[in-house]
């Protein structure tokens, strides 16, 4: 399974850096894919590209606020949460994705 992930908090600072980290660890232990693109104070960084997308099986939304570009993921199956999801519990956010994609 990949995932392609973009998260994204009011202030852009630490909750977006805590969500991308959680959700890259979370998911390499579960033995998932995945590539997080974060959308913070430093603008967007680990841009995800329309390859990086439609290879995804999910994408994953992590965000209190809207997210720029998100015309990007139209045709996505996508799955959206707040960051405090992530941050509460990983594990059961990516275990989501995996149903979603069955």
């Amino acid at each position: 399974m990949k995932i392609v992930a973009v998260t994204a908090c009011p202030t852009g600072i630490a909750h977006t850096y805590m969500a991308a980290d959680v959700l890259n660890k979370t998911a390499h232990q579960m033995g998932i894919k995945i590539q997080v693109e974060t959308q913070g104070a430093m603008g967007i960084e680990n841009f995800l590209t329309a390859k990086d997308i439609t290879r995804a099986d999910i994408v994953l939304i992590a965000s209190d606020i809207e997210v720029e570009q998100r015309a990007r993921f139209t045709g996505s199956r996508i799955h959206c949460v707040t960051i405090e999801e992530v941050l509460v519990d990983a594990t059961v956010v990516i275990e989501r994705c995996q149903q979603l994609c069955q």
